[in-house]
């Protein structure tokens, strides 16, 4: 497994993580704890020691999950999560923001986080400055190592580098959303802001196993917010419309046949990313030990043709770009 240098945050992390969201039990199939803590192990022993959460994935149930995890293991493991959601009352105070960070810390049976994030909260809450001044505050206490925001547009990543001492930006990044490319990456990286990129596989439209008559479970977001109905519709489906995903998928899936012999366009579609020197890691989720071990294969893997990227380019100068909804 290789790993790149995480930002300013001193961390070398595995460039393929784990996104834990799905570990909550917020993708509308309950995943037993047993079967988490499998495909965990399975990808810690590939050599990914980055994962990614939430205090509101599952209502802390992946953060629990991964501090059972934790326990287990002997290696060291880089656990990133995130605050701002878990409840409606929270806000950017000393004491809300202190608050959030031990809930997390009790939850993962940590003193002190590796790296909390700021999750997706108002763009005027975010322009404030509030926020990083505390997190500031609880860093020198040592309740966290580092601080980082999750983004929902190009303008605000751009903001938070401007304006903030953070670490990380975490992005909406896969072959459907391609903007951040030419707009946000350099700035980051000139900058010695780590990039985390998620939404890698566009809710799985980007594995090629979903046809247009599939039906979502009632509560997976896929089915709740396909059109954006409750948060972001860029966090699901990467903002595209599911049947045009689907065509868009296919036509990924024709330019890459000839890429990387045996791979997954799973596997394909995380290695374009990762052919992004900028990008620190990406983290899918993995709710299976064989989901998690092909995620991890991707690292070794050969980069993407020239070509390929010429296509995949075009493809979403053409088409895909103008059909990307929500904030980009």
């Amino acid at each position: 497994m290789n790993k790149r240098s995480l930002g300013n945050t001193g961390f070398e992390v595995s460039e393929i993580g784990l996104g834990a969201w799905q570990i909550g039990a917020d993708w509308g199939v309950d995943v037993p704890i047993k079967t988490a803590l499998e495909a965990l192990h399975v990808a810690a022993d590939a050599g990914v020691n980055f994962i990614d959460t939430a205090d509101v994935y599952g209502a802390g149930r992946s953060e629990k999950i991964i501090g059972e995890f934790i326990k287990e293991r002997s290696d060291r493991i880089i656990v990133a999560t995130k605050m701002g959601r878990a409840t409606s009352a929270w806000n950017d105070s000393y004491e809300e923001i202190a608050k959030a960070a031990e809930l997390s810390c009790n939850r993962l049976g940590v003193s002190s986080l590796d790296l909390v994030q700021l999750h997706c909260i108002p763009e005027e809450t975010l322009h404030n400055l509030q926020a990083f001044e505390n997190l500031e505050k609880i860093k020198q206490e040592g309740l966290i190592k580092n601080y980082g925001v999750s983004v929902e547009t190009i303008e605000e990543g751009i903001f938070c580098i401007e304006n903030s001492s953070a670490s990380s930006l975490q992005v909406i990044f896969n072959i459907f959303r391609q903007r951040v490319v030419k707009d946000l990456l350099n700035i980051a990286s000139s900058n010695n802001v780590g990039i985390i990129a998620r939404v890698p596989l566009a809710s799985g439209l980007l594995t090629g196993k979903f046809s247009k008559e599939h039906q979502f479970a009632e509560r997976d977001h896929r089915n709740f917010n396909s059109d954006g109905q409750l948060f972001n519709v860029g966090e699901t489906f990467a903002g595209v419309p599911f049947d045009l995903g689907i065509e868009f998928a296919n036509e990924v899936e024709g330019i890459l046949s000839k890429e990387l012999n045996e791979a997954t366009l799973a596997q394909k579609s995380l290695r374009w990313i990762l052919d992004h020197d900028e990008i620190s890691t990406v983290i899918p989720g993995a709710t299976t030990s064989k989901q998690a071990a092909q995620n991890a294969e991707v690292s070794a893997m050969n980069s993407i043709s020239r070509k390929a990227y010429a296509d995949l380019k075009f493809l979403y100068d053409e088409k895909i770009d103008s059909s990307v909804r929500g904030r980009y």
